[in-house]
């Protein structure tokens, strides 16, 4: 090795170790609080372990018991139909908002702040004002109703009505996804609308050929982490669904089966395979939404 390429790889060892060395506690927190239990879980998914013994190797017997069990089923079915109505709901909803507020109108920045200040508030806390508004007898939703003449129902209780009230419950939370996309259509070059009008295009068309093409990386964003939130709800329909002989079935979800087996049931293996198949789950839709988004999401300059 010639000297010149001997120093050039001293410089890249140094490189590397200086590297390594600013990144360490990071890699050392990680390494213990995330990818260890990562894989201490993997292996109890393919355990007995009742928290209290010792795991005994039972091979895939957690997951082949997944298909056989009828509340794990019941759970999987509410968890894909709210999230199949409340993702687009929220989504139509954000754009909606997010447009109007784009344009020059009056208190535009005060509107932006009371649709954003809803997502402060902590998760519980929104759980039990909803509570409140949804009451079948003393709710404002039914007293609202009942002004118009409509008897309303029994939200919290009746199954009927129980994922509707989570879903509109959703649709406060969306501040977060309109001030993205406010910004995102604030990045979108004049020009092309000034060309839509000298086209003839009506406001309307406006927004679905010009604006929606060019947030779309946006709309992408945000749907991947609603599909990520909603698969994993668990605090507010803990809190508003819970009745006293236990979770109303209606309002059980994955990840609050998911965390009974855990610690109340004492199937950790159970759990944890649970937690891996929940996580594979998100993780193909996540990639099935990157592969169709080569198609439909347009990036400037990509």
């Amino acid at each position: 090795m010639t000297a010149p390429r001997a120093r050039a790889a001293r410089r890249d060892r140094r490189a590397i170790l200086t590297g390594l060395a600013w990144t360490s506690p990071w890699l050392f927190g990680a390494s213990l609080f995330m990818f260890l239990p990562m894989a201490l879980s993997l292996w109890y998914s393919f355990t007995d372990y009742p928290l209290i013994e010792e795991p005994i190797w039972t091979g895939t017997s957690n997951y082949a018991r997944m298909p056989d069990d009828p509340t794990f089923r019941r759970v999987v079915w509410n968890t894909a139909v709210y999230s199949a109505i409340s993702i687009p709901a929220c989504t139509v909803l954000s754009l909606v908002l997010a447009a109007l507020l784009s344009m020059r109108i009056r208190l535009a920045r005060f509107f932006q702040a009371c649709i954003f200040v809803p997502t402060l508030v902590p998760l519980v806390a929104s759980a039990m004002v909803w509570m409140w508004l949804f009451n079948g007898e003393f709710g404002l939703i039914n007293r609202l109703l009942a002004l118009v003449g409509v008897r309303g129902p029994t939200w919290l209780v009746d199954q009927q009505w129980v994922l509707p009230s989570l879903v509109v419950m959703s649709l406060w939370s969306v501040g977060q996804s309109v001030v993205i996309y406010i910004a995102a259509i604030h990045e979108v070059p004049r020009q092309l609308y000034e060309a839509a009008v000298l086209d003839g295009m009506s406001p309307l068309r406006r927004f679905f050929h010009v604006t929606l093409p060019m947030i779309s990386p946006a709309i992408l964003f945000n749907v991947i982490v609603m599909l990520i939130n909603t698969v994993q709800i668990f605090a507010v329909p803990y809190v508003m669904f819970k009745r006293p002989d236990g979770q109303n079935p209606a309002g059980h979800f994955y990840t609050m089966y998911l965390y009974e087996n855990a610690f109340v049931y004492g199937q950790m293996g159970y759990a944890c395979a649970m937690a891996w198949l929940q996580l594979l789950v998100i993780l193909a839709l996540t990639a099935v939404m990157f592969i169709g988004g080569r198609r439909l999401v347009y990036y400037r300059g990509g």
